[in-house]
């Protein structure tokens, strides 16, 4: 799977980023000063049954509490129906434009004759983002967004937030543009980084004109009225598993809980999204995709009670995108 933040990579690391002393976005939305502030989301409900099961179950079960749905896939229906009986659950669209399976796909909400640019020879979205980025154009990738927004407000599905399957809308400055445009024209949070983005600058060795860039996104974002992450934490996906192989729940539990412990121990004071993807064990699953080790072993992780006590211990604050939102109103 890429990375999300596709445009930040380099080769270069980020050592000379300037301290700065200004107020985190956590702090200006009066989350307490000091206090590492998380939203732990689940990507990629609606893919399959097992994503939305195991979405539900992180959240209900365990110490996620937020997720966002692709809204192309084919077990949509069965998470919104659920939701409109839940409302409760911060649930966000995973804004997608690619189909990256062999032998279980989607295609675009907009139709192929609308995003031909999107569309591969087999009528599906692409499989990976290069293509996209070759083949798409923005007005595609806008058009295709707003298609999705709207699918979703169709079946009475008002969404969270906005973020990005395979970080596709990050691949290139035009697509992040339409990405931002649409978050901030229609009042909805973009998952965006603009603060002071020591984790994320740190995975994707961001230099210091892109991390410019992101705080620069970031003042346009909060002065537009939205709410902006201090950091982004997107490691867990290349966890490879536990060093012996073991693929059992306890193996994998382990594991998982070990490294997002880890993961959160080493974040900085700040609101930061912490991104996973969650599905419960099923037969079918792997005929999907070979991920699934790395997606049981979150969900394990989110339901393991050491987690939870870990949290709690350091004193972690847990928030969604609909608190956040709901702080931002407040502040003039």
């Amino acid at each position: 799977m890429k990375k999300v933040l596709l445009l930040l990579i380099t080769l270069l690391s980020g050592n000379a980023f300037a301290q700065t002393t200004e107020p985190t976005y956590a702090e200006k939305l009066g989350y307490p000063k000091g206090k590492k502030i998380l939203i732990i989301h689940v990507d990629d409900v609606g893919m399959s049954y097992e994503s939305n099961q195991g979405a539900i179950k992180a959240i209900r079960e365990g110490v996620a509490n937020s997720l966002s749905v692709m809204m192309p896939c084919g077990w949509v229906p069965g998470f919104v129906h659920y939701w409109k009986e839940n409302k409760d659950i911060d649930a966000g669209l995973h804004l997608t434009m690619t189909s990256e399976w062999k032998d279980y796909r989607w295609g675009p909400l907009a139709g192929k004759n609308q995003v031909k640019g999107l569309t591969d020879p087999e009528g599906a979205l692409w499989r990976g983002v290069a293509d996209v980025v070759k083949n798409a154009s923005p007005d595609e990738v806008e058009t295709e967004i707003r298609a999705q927004l709207e699918r979703a407000r169709t079946m009475g599905f008002e969404p969270t937030h906005l973020d990005s399957h395979m970080g596709t809308l990050f691949a290139t400055p035009e697509f992040l543009e339409r990405y931002l445009k649409v978050g901030m024209q229609e009042k909805i949070p973009v998952m965006f980084p603009g603060g002071h983005n020591t984790a994320i600058r740190g995975e994707e060795k961001m230099i210091a004109e892109r991390f410019e860039m992101t705080q620069k996104v970031g003042k346009q974002l909060w002065a537009a009225g939205l709410p902006v992450l201090d950091d982004l934490e997107n490691s867990s996906y290349g966890w490879k598993g536990p060093e012996n192989g073991d693929k059992s729940e306890k193996g994998l539990q382990k594991y998982k809980t070990a490294k997002y412990i880890e993961a959160i121990g080493k974040l900085k004071p700040g609101l930061t999204m912490v991104i996973m993807h969650c599905t419960i064990h099923t037969e079918v699953f792997p005929h999907i995709s070979d991920s699934w080790p790395t997606r049981e072993g979150d969900f394990l992780a989110m339901i393991d009670p050491e987690l939870r006590k870990y949290i709690e211990k350091e004193g972690i604050v847990l928030t969604t995108w609909r608190e956040a939102m709901q702080r931002r109103q407040k502040v003039k």
